[in-house]
């Protein structure tokens, strides 16, 4: 796990090649359907690029959409390990529906699937990692499929200077460690403006999966309306109140308004003793703005981990959960 932190920007140097790619029609409204670290890239694209039309669907199946709308649309199947049950069940859908598809995989059934029906397809490389930290594999994945030229050339960039050296004028590794040492024994909640969510979203799965510990996220303004109030303290609360330690990721792009909000929560929580720690997004453009943070949450969640004397690559819980389904 930490050799997979450590080197996430080689990951960017990834040529994906679409096979069967005479078969791929171009279109420029897609859904993709995805499950745990399968839909972390899409998401992320969504907040990067909005103006591209992505539908995220987690679940079995397609999207609640008609037909004909859904026949305008790229249906892209990801699944790491090819073998996801809600994605494979999705495959089904969208070949009885005669819909245009493409395949993102490593291996498994899906991949099978792709090569037995002609269907275009990237394989991804199997490197034995967890589909969370495939991240920048997944990422160049999807935009080869979506037809963005452009922005996979500014992506490739991030090999040479997402070097865990520069965050903030600072080693991200020793930033994430000290961090981690500041959470132990809480539970952190991510905040994030609604326009940064996925990122959030992101820190949230790190913990979980990498930290094996429970951790939440919300976003502004929409917590300014309801969440916030069950951190005002009481007497009567305290215990509950005080055992959860607050991210807020700022963005100096976000909304003046959000910002404002941003600062005024960090004020009323810590006037509650309440932990706070904001981190900045920042970087040189959008990608390097999302992967420095999320390769800061990595190593957060790594010595998380460490620190609780859990391993923190496997997810046994989650193949436990499968067994029992099966």
């Amino acid at each position: 796990m930490y050799e997979a932190i450590k080197n996430f920007n080689k990951q960017f140097l990834y040529e994906p090649k679409i096979i069967n790619q005479k078969k791929l029609s171009k279109k420029s409204s897609f859904v993709v359907v995805g499950m745990g670290g399968s839909a972390l890239a899409p998401l992320l694209l969504k907040t990067c690029k909005p103006k591209i039309d992505i539908i995220v669907h987690r679940d079995y199946g397609l999207p609640e959409l008609p037909t004909e709308e859904l026949k305008n649309k790229l249906i892209i199947l990801s699944s790491y390990s090819g073998n996801t049950e809600e994605i494979v069940d999705a495959f089904e859908k969208t070949k009885e529906k005669k819909l245009e598809m493409a395949i993102i995989a490593t291996g498994g059934k899906l991949l099978s699937l792709a090569i037995e029906n002609e269907i275009p397809y990237i394989e991804l490389p199997n490197t034995g990692i967890q589909p969370r930290s495939a991240l920048g594999y997944s990422m160049k994945a999807f935009l080869k499929i979506i037809d963005e030229e452009s922005e996979l050339k500014k992506i490739e960039e991030l090999a040479v200077v997402l070097n865990g050296n520069d965050y903030d004028e600072n080693n991200i590794e020793e930033i994430g460690k000290a961090l981690a040492q500041k959470m132990k024994n809480f539970v952190p909640i991510i905040y994030a403006s609604d326009k940064n969510l996925s990122i959030a979203y992101n820190w949230k799965i790190k913990l979980n999966e990498t930290g094996k510990i429970p951790a939440f996220y919300n976003v502004l303004p929409e917590l300014n309306h309801n969440e916030m109030t069950g951190f005002d303290v009481k007497d009567s609360t305290k215990e509950l109140n005080t055992k959860f330690f607050f991210i807020i990721l700022k963005d100096e792009e976000d909304n003046e308004k959000v910002i404002k909000r941003m600062g005024t929560l960090e004020k009323l929580y810590k006037n509650r003793n309440l932990p706070v720690e904001v981190l900045e997004l920042k970087g040189k453009d959008e990608w390097y703005k999302i992967f420095s943070s999320l390769m800061l949450a990595d190593f957060v969640a790594y010595y998380i981990a460490i620190g609780y004397g859990l391993e923190p690559e496997q997810v046994p819980m989650v193949e436990e959960f499968k067994k029992l389904i099966s």
